[in-house]
């Protein structure tokens, strides 16, 4: 029965960071990562060894990475002030308390009054915005991704 206990304890951290990459406020590919790991110790690493845990975890860190420079590499490729990447950063955390539109939303509108507040420039600020908004996006896209895979590598590695 205990066993049971712990696999329903893997398989909700695996959910919960699925959930975790849409909403900002959970780590969602760290919830992935200790869902995988833990069901690699219930089984004593037999069925999902060691060498599936690092390349789950380095695909982890990845996605980590990717999460942090993707909206930075949108903004800096249209050439954002400091204060549009601020104002995205400040737009991602008040996103959190907005549901999932303000998850989505409040980082282009956060980019965009830093941008239009360091330039005055109304149609730079709102291309810079969206680049941002996009380059969010595509970082939320690549972690979906990567969890994905992470989580193909463990299901493999469970049933062969």
């Amino acid at each position: 029965m205990a066993d049971s206990l712990w696999w329903i304890l893997s398989t909700a951290l695996i959910l919960l960071g699925l959930a975790g990459i849409v909403l900002p406020a959970l780590p969602g590919t760290l919830f992935v990562l200790a869902g995988i790991v833990l069901g690699a110790w219930i089984d004593d690493f037999t069925r999902v060894g060691w060498f599936a845990v690092a390349t789950v975890t380095v695909l982890a860190i990845l996605a980590w990475l990717l999460d942090y420079v993707a909206a930075v590499l949108g903004a800096r490729r249209v050439g954002a002030s400091r204060k549009a990447l601020f104002g995205a950063a400040l737009g991602t955390v008040a996103g959190i308390f907005m549901g999932i539109v303000g998850v989505l939303f409040m980082p282009l509108v956060g980019a965009f009054i830093g941008e239009y507040w360091d330039r005055r420039d109304h149609g730079r600020a709102v291309h810079v915005g969206i680049a941002t908004w996009l380059g969010l996006l595509a970082g939320m896209l690549g972690k979906f991704v990567l969890a994905f895979v992470m989580i193909g590598i463990y299901a493999v590695a469970l049933l062969v």
